[in-house]
């Protein structure tokens, strides 16, 4: 289950000005923070990322929990890549979920998308399946044996603007380098998300519009615009 559920969490706060000062720090994530992890993404990217409202993963009423996705998370905690985003009183402003893998993944992540109980997040991992077929990363970067991803990028709604998820971003990037993974990379569903990693230098490498992803003929998901594909994007973090 190795893959990105990635959106742009400042998208909808464009004209906010960044502050002087950051008014939070950014600290690893440990097993310790799950739970305060977890409430953070319930009440923000579980319900807002687009691909998880066009399959109304948390149903009709946006009320009901993923147990899927929640297992997803924790089992990204426990890589010890992760990081987020604190406030002065210490609350979660921001989560960047990291986690690694090494090429052979693939079969593994095709079993666990086939064999997800919830059909809804089937979805997503089916989808996370076709990127990783599409994308051959390690096919293009042969000497790389591991790299490090951003699975989940969410930011409190509150705080958006203030540059958050750029920082979280360099500073996964800057984590990944230090314990010297070669290769970053980062799965976009979101047009806005697309737009801010290419901004960081990433190098994008594959693109699937989400009219060409189907099932039995029809598109599997039709997200509001503008987004309108995935794109995988990467940056080699040493030669």
């Amino acid at each position: 289950m190795d893959d990105t559920l990635n959106w742009d969490p400042e998208e909808h706060c464009p004209s906010q000005v960044a502050m002087s000062e950051p008014s939070y720090t950014i600290v690893p994530v440990t097993t310790e923070d799950n739970e305060m992890v977890l409430d953070h993404l319930r009440r923000f990217f579980f319900r807002q990322e687009p691909l998880n409202v066009y399959i109304k993963l948390l149903g009709e009423s946006g009320n009901e929990t993923c147990a899927e996705l929640e297992n997803y998370c924790v089992e990204t905690i426990l890589e010890g890549l992760s990081l987020m985003a604190l406030s002065a009183t210490g609350k979660v402003v921001g989560v960047s979920l990291n986690g690694s893998h090494e090429p052979g993944h693939l079969d593994e992540m095709q079993e666990n998308a086939d064999n997800c109980p919830n059909p809804r997040f089937r979805k997503i991992l089916q989808l996370l399946v076709a990127v990783e077929r599409g994308s051959e990363v390690f096919s293009k970067f042969p000497d790389v044996d591991r790299l490090v991803e951003v699975r989940i990028l969410s930011v409190d709604t509150a705080v958006r603007g203030r540059g958050i998820a750029k920082a979280l971003l360099e500073k996964s990037r800057e984590l990944a380098k230090e314990k010297g993974y070669p290769l970053f990379r980062v799965d976009c569903t979101s047009h806005f998300s697309a737009l801010a990693v290419a901004r960081l230098g990433l190098e994008c490498v594959f693109t699937m519009r989400y009219e060409d992803y189907c099932q039995n003929g029809e598109p599997v998901f039709r997200p509001e615009p503008p987004h309108n594909e995935v794109k995988t994007y990467v940056q080699r973090l040493r030669s």
